[in-house]
C-alpha cells in the first residue's frame, strides 16, 4: 500500500499522478523532521487550488521554466504583456481554442528564464485580478505496465467471450458482436491522444484516418491552424509526422485494440475491424506535457465542429501531475461537442499495486467531466489485475487489460503489453461499435449504455461505479434476456448487408468487395472461410 503522496510509476523516475496537496512536516525531538502530513486543497474552488503554491511545494514532475496563464475574458494587451514582465517571461504560445469552440479568454504558455521560480511566478500571476488561473506544466506518461512475450495462436483473450471459440467469460464479447453482425462502421472516428500510431502497419493502416481537407500540399487549407495534418498532428514535434519510430509503441499497440483491421488473415484483430482512427500525438519518450494535451483535445474537438466528423471518444491511456483547470475545461470543450473522453485508471506505485483514486485522484481518469469513463483493468480469470487503480466513486469499469495482444512498430509486428492503458481501448473500441449500431446515441446515452450493461463481477464489486466489467453482448442486446439501456429490441443475428459498405447499420461479411474493403484480397476468400471462427459471417 501507499507509504507516501507522491511515488514513482513505473520505475523510471516518473512520479504517479494526484492532487496537488500541501505538504507539512511533522518535526520530532531537537525539531528533527520526523514524518509528512498531507493536507488536501481538493475541497476548494477548483480556479484557486494553485493559489496555494507555496515556495519549495513538492509537486509532480512539470517542465521546468513553464507555466499555464488562463486570463479573464476580454483583457487589455498592456495587461498581459504587463504580467508576462512581472515573471521575466521569454516567450509565449497561444494556447485559446480555435474559434468554433468557446473560449473564456486567452490561454497561454509561457516560458521563463532557467532557473526560474514556477513557484513564485504561479504566486504572482494567481494573485493578480486579470488571472482566471496559473497552473504548471505537468508532464504526463502513458499508463503500460509490462510487457510479455507474443504468442502467434491467438491469445487475444480481451476478445472473446462465454459464446466463442476460443471462450473466455471475462473478455470484452467483442467476439460475440462480430459472429451476430456488427464489425463496425468507417461513418464512426475515434481520436488517439496518445504517442504516435504506425499508420503503415499491416493490420492499421484500412483504417487510419485521410483528411480529405487538407491535401498535403504545404497550405492549412480548412483554416484549423495545422497546414497538412494528413492523418492527425503530433504536438510534441509540432509537425504532421504522426509516427517517429518504433518507440511509438505504445500509441500502435492501443490503436490495435480499438481498430486493428478484421478479415486480412492477419496477425491480431480490433473491438472494431471498420472505424477511422485519429493520431493526437503528443506524448514522446520522456512522456507529454500538459499544454500539449490541451491541444491534442482541442484539435479533435474542432474536427468535429468545424467539419462534421462523427468523432464519438478519444482514447486516453495516460495520466500525471496534479489537478488542471486547463485540462478540465479542454475536456468540456470536447463534452459540449458530444465526445466522450475514455481514461486509463492508472497503475498504482512503486511497489506494484493498485491504487483508490477516491482517495488519491488520477488524472485525467479523476476528473468530474460527465463525458469521462474511467477503466481500471482485468485479468483473463476476472480478478483485477494487482497494478490497477480501483474507486468505487471515480472508476466506472473494468475490462481486459492484463497479457493483451496487439499492433506493434517493431520487426514482429505484434507483442502483449499489460496495464491500464491496454483495458481502456477495449471500452473505446466498444463505444465506438455501440455507435455504428446505434448512430442517433447522444454520448451521455453512450456512457449509460456501457455502464448499465456491464456484467457484475466480484472482484470489481465496491471498487468501481458500475460494479462490473465491459460487456459487448450485453451492450448490444445479444445476451439472452438483456437489452442496452436505449431501449432497443435485441437484433437479429444475421443483418442483411448494408447497400454502403460505410453505413452505421450493422454489417454481414459475404461480398468480394467487403474482403477488399477490409484489407482481404478476393483470392484469399476461400482461406479465411475455412479458418473462420465466425459462420454467420460466410
Amino acid at each position: 500500500m501507499r507509504s507516501s503522496f507522491w511515488r514513482p510509476l513505473r520505475g523510471k523516475g516518473e512520479v504517479r499522478p494526484g492532487l496537488l496537496r500541501r505538504i507539512v512536516c511533522k518535526r520530532g525531538p531537537g525539531g528533527a523532521r520526523t514524518g509528512r502530513r498531507l493536507l488536501s486543497v481538493e475541497g476548494m474552488e477548483r480556479r484557486l487550488v494553485l493559489s496555494q503554491t507555496v515556495v519549495g511545494l513538492e509537486m509532480p514532475p512539470h517542465v521546468p521554466n513553464q507555466v499555464l496563464v488562463q486570463y479573464r475574458g476580454p483583457v487589455e494587451d498592456t495587461t498581459v504583456t504587463g504580467l508576462r514582465s512581472r515573471v521575466g517571461a521569454l516567450g509565449w504560445k497561444e494556447l485559446t481554442p480555435p474559434p468554433t469552440m468557446p473560449s473564456q479568454g486567452r490561454l497561454e504558455l509561457l516560458d521563463l528564464p532557467a532557473g526560474a521560480n514556477v513557484h513564485r511566478a504561479l504566486a504572482i500571476l494567481q494573485a493578480d485580478a486579470a488571472v482566471q488561473f496559473a497552473e504548471p506544466n505537468w508532464i504526463y506518461t502513458h499508463f503500460a505496465k509490462t510487457k510479455d512475450p507474443y504468442y502467434i495462436d491467438g491469445l487475444l483473450w480481451g476478445m472473446y467471450g462465454d459464446a466463442t471459440t476460443p471462450t473466455n467469460a471475462f473478455g470484452s464479447q467483442a467476439g460475440e458482436a462480430w459472429e451476430a453482425g456488427f464489425i463496425g462502421s468507417k461513418s464512426i472516428y475515434v481520436g488517439i491522444i496518445d504517442e504516435g500510431v504506425m499508420h503503415s502497419h499491416e493490420d492499421l493502416r484500412n483504417n487510419i484516418w485521410m483528411n480529405p481537407f487538407d491535401p498535403p500540399d504545404g497550405i492549412d487549407n480548412d483554416g484549423n491552424g495545422y497546414a497538412d495534418d494528413l492523418r492527425g498532428w503530433d504536438f510534441e514535434n509540432t509537425d504532421n509526422t504522426t509516427y517517429d519510430g518504433t518507440f511509438d509503441d505504445h500509441g500502435t499497440h492501443v490503436a490495435g485494440t480499438i481498430g486493428a483491421v478484421g478479415w486480412n488473415n492477419k496477425g491480431v484483430v480490433g473491438v472494431n475491424w471498420k472505424v477511422n482512427l485519429i493520431t493526437a500525438k503528443f506524448l514522446g519518450q520522456k512522456g507529454g506535457t500538459l499544454a500539449n494535451a490541451i491541444q491534442a483535445i482541442d484539435y479533435l474537438t474542432d474536427l468535429k465542429l468545424r467539419h462534421g466528423l462523427n468523432i464519438v471518444a478519444t482514447n486516453n491511456s495516460w495520466g500525471g501531475g496534479g489537478y488542471s483547470q486547463g485540462l478540465f475545461d479542454a475536456i468540456e470543450r470536447a463534452n459540449a461537442a458530444n465526445i466522450l473522453f475514455i481514461a486509463a485508471a492508472g497503475n498504482g506505485g512503486s511497489d506494484g499495486v493498485g491504487d483508490d483514486n477516491d482517495v488519491t485522484p488520477t488524472y485525467p481518469a479523476s476528473y468530474t467531466n460527465s463525458n469521462i469513463i474511467a477503466v481500471a483493468s482485468i485479468t483473463s480469470k476476472g480478478a483485477m489485475s494487482k497494478f490497477s487503480n480501483y474507486g468505487l466513486n471515480s472508476v466506472h469499469l473494468g475490462a481486459p487489460g492484463s497479457g493483451i495482444n496487439s499492433t506493434l512498430p517493431t520487426t514482429a509486428k505484434y507483442g502483449s503489453y499489460s496495464g491500464t492503458s491496454m483495458a481502456t481501448p477495449h471500452v473505446t473500441g466498444a463505444v465506438a461499435l455501440y455507435a455504428s449500431r446505434f448512430p442517433q446515441a447522444t454520448a451521455a446515452q453512450i456512457k449509460d449504455a456501457i455502464l448499465s450493461s456491464a456484467a457484475p463481477t466480484p472482484s470489481l464489486s465496491g471498487r468501481t461505479v458500475s460494479g462490473g466489467r465491459l460487456d459487448i453482448s450485453r451492450l448490444l442486446g445479444l445476451a439472452t434476456g438483456k437489452t442496452q439501456s436505449l431501449g432497443h429490441s435485441r437484433p437479429p443475428a444475421a443483418p442483411t448487408p448494408p447497400a454502403s459498405s460505410d453505413s452505421p447499420t450493422p454489417q454481414v461479411i459475404g461480398t468480394l468487395q467487403d474482403l477488399e474493403d477490409l484489407g482481404g484480397s478476393p483470392n484469399d476468400s476461400k482461406s479465411k472461410r475455412e479458418r473462420s471462427p465466425f459462420p454467420n459471417l460466410v
